[in-house]
């Protein structure tokens, strides 16, 4: 188990590029973590280092957004399943034709559509520590 610890927003970039790093070959990243603990916040920084400079936003609303890396031109995917009532609509998105389409998927609130997370799906989770400071434990 990895352990990135970011101290404060000023060194969010830094532990992005240190994940990426880890990366590897996954492609599917789950993100847990309560309401306001910082996934959509240390995601813009993770798309940022990967080369995007399209604005990075939550998907609350869309459920996905697509970026390109300007760097590579590696499709990425953000999801954001808040907002899931039932698994039929993660159905009709057609989640298998991101999950499995070999680009980088980055998912908020996978606990949701647990069943449907691909057994490879890479899980991070962020917790907030006493100080204020944020963990990625992966």
């Amino acid at each position: 188990m990895t352990e990135l610890v970011i101290t404060d927003l000023s060194h969010i970039e830094e532990a992005a590029r240190n994940f990426a790093a880890l990366m590897g070959d996954d492609t599917v990243f789950a993100f847990y973590g309560k309401m306001g603990v910082g996934k959509t916040t240390f995601i813009k920084a993770l798309c940022k280092v990967l080369g995007v400079e399209d604005e990075v936003n939550s998907p609350t609303f869309a459920i996905i957004n697509e970026y390109r890396s300007c760097t590579t031109a590696e499709l990425i995917y953000h999801f954001d399943f808040y907002r899931i009532k039932k698994l039929e609509e993660v159905y009709d998105l057609g989640y298998e034709d991101y999950f499995y389409s070999g680009a980088l998927c980055f998912i908020e609130w996978p606990e949701l559509i647990e069943d449907l997370l691909p057994l490879d799906a890479k899980k991070i989770t962020i917790t907030e520590n006493s100080d204020g400071s944020r963990t990625i434990t992966f």
